[in-house]
């Protein structure tokens, strides 16, 4: 484990059951196939914590409910909630959060990333990082931050 964690003994929260998305009714393949809370859910839960060896849905940093989505206005708003309100991870969540929906859905989809309200001493800050597409571009061409950001979206076969 990192010395100098800033949450050592974090809440650990059993995974819900995956659940089978049923195929769609209609067999044109050029259909634009809806997109649903389930559907988001599903590509961030497994996104790996950067401190600890669990999912953000094993740390509660995200669930089901905390996804919304428009697919008829092609938005997606993603607010997470970290695990201590001075989480210095916290930008690093959501700029993985961010790189993970921006490889998963159309390029149509606007996705907005959001600290849960009141659950981080910086809340109005880091929203706005995360929200600025020159920060999030800045940020994706730093070589360490990529390679904690790509760590942290890796598969796991546990």
């Amino acid at each position: 484990m990192v010395v100098g964690l800033i949450n050592a003994n974090p809440v650990i929260y059993e995974k819900k059951e995956r659940r089978i998305r049923q195929a769609p009714e209609t067999t044109d393949e050029n259909a634009a196939e809806p997109i649903d809370q389930l559907e988001i859910f599903d590509h961030i839960r497994d996104i790996k914590d950067p401190e600890h060896p669990y999912s953000l849905e094993e740390l509660n940093v995200v669930t089901e409910d905390s996804i919304e989505i428009s697919d008829e206005h092609s938005h997606v708003r993603v607010t997470f909630t970290p695990t201590v309100e001075h989480c210095s991870m916290a930008t690093v969540i959501g700029l993985c959060l961010r790189v993970k929906l921006m490889r998963s859905l159309p390029p149509r989809y606007k996705v907005d990333i959001r600290v849960a309200p009141g659950s981080h001493a910086t809340e109005t800050a880091v929203n706005k990082q995360l929200n600025d597409k020159e920060r999030v571009a800045a940020a994706l061409e730093n070589p360490n931050l990529l390679d904690i950001v790509e760590e942290c979206l890796s598969p796991t076969f546990a």
